[in-house]
């Protein structure tokens, strides 16, 4: 077998696996059927309701990256998907990615190769939503999947959220933009899920989380998406002052609340240190003299200490942090420079700030919160 075969053969086994966690997970999220209890063939295909429009989402989004890649003769693998084990709350992947196995010497293909993903993927969002919010079962779908909310009837929600319910997590879907506008102009309000039960609704949950995945793909960091289209709109000196900015906000709202002034004094001596390590191995992909990324990480974890201490509610949502430690070790925060840095045309500026603009409608600042 080639070596090429073998890749071929890697990619297509990667698919596979990641088809079935994810239609696992789906199962688990939508029906509530674990594989570490009965499960059957039937809970299987009824994951599919989320698995399907999910990877039909990320393929989209990746073959947008491929196809263009392939226009401008730029040498790239075909995606390669990443599975989650089957555990607890896993959404069955972590994505998918493709290679370009050579440099791209020009900032227009840099940049067109960058957003045609983003923008493919989302159109595909667009239309697993409009099916989703269009196709919404009736409000008592619900006591299908909760047949103890039953005796409460359609006011369930004034009963069910306000005492903890014994082994029993609470997951809050956090809406954004685009999420609120199909709500209100789309769905019939009659059907409309309540936040703590989108998740049984596999097609609003399978487009939510592209949502987020698009938006995370499109923040203007580094060499993500959106750091591609950054860089062709602002260049190379713009774009590490700018995503320098971003990056460091984003760690900031991140870690808001997690080491706090109220916690015991025990406590802050173990955590206040390890929390300041953690951030400077985040802001080493600032590409800062060691001091300096240090400085940097007193400074933002001292101004959250701060806020916490006088509005002791004021919140992040840490699990942005895994996310900020991968860009800050792995990704890295600055771009590099292409050869050719020609400007872009009008038309290209457009897309540019068009991809902006759904990097702010697809953003949610607590998208999942487990209560």
């Amino acid at each position: 077998m080639s070596k090429e075969s073998k890749r071929l053969a890697l990619q297509a086994l990667l698919f596979v696996l990641t088809f079935i966690t994810t239609t696992l997970a789906g199962a688990e999220w939508t029906f509530g059927k674990s594989i570490y209890g009965p499960f059957t063939w039937n809970d299987f295909f009824s994951g599919m309701h989320f698995s399907v429009p999910f990877l039909l989402i990320l393929t989209v989004h990746e073959f947008g990256h491929y196809l263009t890649a392939r226009h401008y003769r730029v040498n790239s693998s075909l995606p390669y998907y990443i599975p989650m084990p089957p555990f607890p709350f896993s959404i069955g992947t972590m994505g998918a990615i493709i290679r370009l196995r050579e440099r791209i010497v020009s900032m227009k293909i840099n940049f067109d190769i960058g957003i045609a993903g983003p923008l493919a993927g989302f159109v595909m969002a667009l239309i697993v939503l409009f099916y989703g919010f269009l196709n919404l079962p009736p409000a008592d779908y619900i006591f299908q999947i909760h047949p103890e909310y039953e005796p409460y009837g359609l006011n369930y929600a004034e009963q069910v959220y306000i005492n903890s319910r014994e082994g029993i997590v609470d997951v809050v879907i956090g809406k954004n933009l685009l999420f609120l506008f199909f709500e209100k102009f789309v769905a019939d309000p009659s059907r409309m899920p309540n936040p703590h039960e989108i998740m049984h609704y596999p097609y609003l949950f399978s487009g939510f989380l592209a949502l987020i995945f698009t938006s995370l793909n499109l923040l203007p960091i580094g060499q993500l998406d959106g750091g591609h289209v950054l860089y062709g709109l602002a260049g190379f000196h713009r774009h590490r002052i700018i995503a320098s900015i971003i990056f460091v906000a984003f760690v900031g709202y991140a870690g808001l609340g997690l080491v706090s002034p109220h916690m015991p004094l025990d406590d802050l001596v173990i955590y206040i240190p390890a929390y300041i390590i953690f951030l400077t191995f985040c802001f080493r992909g600032l590409k800062l003299p060691m001091r300096d990324t240090v400085m940097y990480a007193v400074l933002v974890f001292a101004i959250q200490f701060i806020l916490v201490w006088f509005k002791p509610d004021l919140q992040g949502y840490s699990g942005w942090l895994l996310f900020a430690l991968i860009i800050g070790r792995l990704a890295g925060v600055m771009h590099p420079p292409s050869e050719i840095e020609e400007p872009l045309d009008a038309n290209r500026k457009v897309l540019g700030w068009i991809a902006l603009i759904i990097f702010i409608i697809c953003f949610s600042p607590n998208p999942i919160e487990l209560k």
